[in-house]
């Protein structure tokens, strides 16, 4: 089943950004919320992008500075823990997130 932003509506919307708020902050979220929500990110550019940034920003324990924090605001930072930029962008790109090399 092909999932596009069209079919969002504004309730499934509204629970994927709850969803994605509570991990972000870390808070407990459920195996079923997790699967709801990765159904929607597999399909969706929009809500993958949200998901990518809630997982970084759980991961964040302070506000990130310098090159970091500039990856982590354009929404290009990794999702994985302690994987941060090592001085050679030709790296950090070989290993860019499957919607990076999706497009």
């Amino acid at each position: 089943m092909k999932i596009s932003v069209l079919m969002l509506t504004t309730a499934t919307r509204l629970r994927i950004q709850d969803i994605l708020r509570r991990v972000a902050q870390g808070q407990s979220v459920s195996l079923q919320d997790r699967i709801y929500v990765n159904k929607f990110a597999e399909h969706d550019r929009t809500v993958n992008g949200w998901a990518s940034r809630a997982r970084r920003m759980q991961l964040q324990q302070a506000p990130s500075k310098g090159l970091d924090g500039f990856l982590a605001d354009l929404d290009l930072g990794s999702e994985e823990e302690g994987d941060r930029y090592r001085g050679d962008l030709g790296d950090w790109f070989g290993n860019a997130s499957p919607w990076l090399r999706r497009d």
